[in-house]
């Protein structure tokens, strides 16, 4: 069954005529064409007859028509309303109520007479959530080439580089390779300054004997990876490299459990609880992991208040970390597709 499939079988069950979709994201999902609209309405119609209509900019008419999207497109000037090009009456309307502006969903009302909205939220994260084999392709790639960034980061460690100049080179090397975006922001931090578990690139100078975070992702065909690497420059501290030890021991055990059926919290707590019991349970205060694909964070959580069990297509991140002021930060993270009766591991660099 088709993504668009689901989506009207959606809509028969909950007998709602249509289903309103306007995250960018979700819209490329469903039709193959991206865009970034700003202000501009730029949303995808599915009515429960099967019928598909694409609102967007009129600059961007041609563009869509050369996607794989087949169905009907209303192209709107700035100055035009684009309800006005498209009318039409709907009663019952499926929306994405995480994303859906309380403007736009007057507009909706006013223009579409809808009288009652329910969300399709989580039917599109649950297709989302399996991954199909070009999708997983893709990651794939996108892993190897976050790789690559890692590599290119460590070779260009040196006494008194910045934390700065080092993503700095990083995204532009990367590009050597076809890379025009990354997941995220870039991070790169020496030694305490990785305590800060979302800390920011500054002009902090590596000093011999401490580690290097990395944390860092590339977009491949739409599709993100996001890994991290925790590097020893020197010699670093014996403190530093117990902590290290007892991360890099959580993941790969965290790692060895996953498979189709699990619970996602059996392994947040597989690894929270060899933090916890080497003492550092309170300087781990982040989820597990996540859900990783056409986002760098989306559905569903690795956490311990997750109860549901992985499935087969699933891509997720394991991702443990322990953050002790002044002393260190260390954080070691991989993309992992669940695999019926295990997993592969997408990031390869060494650990």
């Amino acid at each position: 069954m088709s993504k668009t499939e689901e989506i009207i079988k959606t809509l028969q069950k909950e007998q709602a005529d249509a289903a309103w979709i306007t995250t960018p994201l979700n819209v490329y999902y469903f039709t193959g064409y991206r865009s970034e609209p700003h202000e501009r309405l730029f949303a995808l119609l599915i009515t429960a007859e099967g019928n598909k209509t694409l609102f967007c900019p009129k600059m961007e008419v041609e563009e869509v028509k050369a996607s794989p999207f087949e169905g009907n497109i209303v192209g709107y000037l700035d100055t035009e309303n684009p309800f006005d090009i498209a009318p039409h009456t709907f009663k019952k309307l499926l929306i994405e109520s995480e994303h859906l502006t309380v403007k736009r969903q007057r507009e909706l009302t006013q223009n579409f007479k809808v009288q009652e909205y329910c969300d399709i939220d989580q039917t599109i994260k649950n297709l989302r959530n399996i991954k199909s084999e070009s999708e997983v392709a893709n990651i794939r790639k996108a892993a190897e080439l976050a790789d690559k960034c890692i590599e290119i980061g460590v070779d260009f460690l040196k006494v008194g580089v910045t934390e700065r100049e080092v993503v700095n080179h990083i995204e532009n090397e990367i590009k050597k390779y076809g890379v025009s975006e990354m997941s995220f922001d870039t991070m790169v931090l020496f030694g305490d300054h990785a305590a800060s578990p979302h800390g920011t690139p500054n002009d902090r100078k590596l000093e011999d004997n401490e580690y290097v975070l990395f944390d860092l992702g590339v977009i491949y065909n739409h599709y993100c990876s996001d890994m991290t690497r925790t590097v020893k420059f020197g010699n670093p501290t014996e403190k530093a490299q117990e902590i290290y030890n007892i991360v890099l021991e959580a993941e790969t055990s965290a790692i060895a459990a996953i498979k189709a059926g699990v619970p996602l919290q059996d392994i947040d707590k597989i690894a929270r609880d060899i933090i916890t019991n080497a003492g550092y349970g309170e300087y781990f205060p982040h989820r597990l992991g996540h859900g990783l694909g056409l986002e760098e964070h989306e559905y569903q959580d690795v956490s311990s208040s997750n109860s549901n069990q992985l499935e087969a297509g699933m891509v997720i991140t394991i991702e443990p970390g322990i953050y002790v002021p002044n002393v260190a930060g260390v954080r070691i993270e991989d993309d992992i597709l669940v695999t019926e009766d295990g997993y592969e591991i997408l990031t390869h660099y060494e650990k």
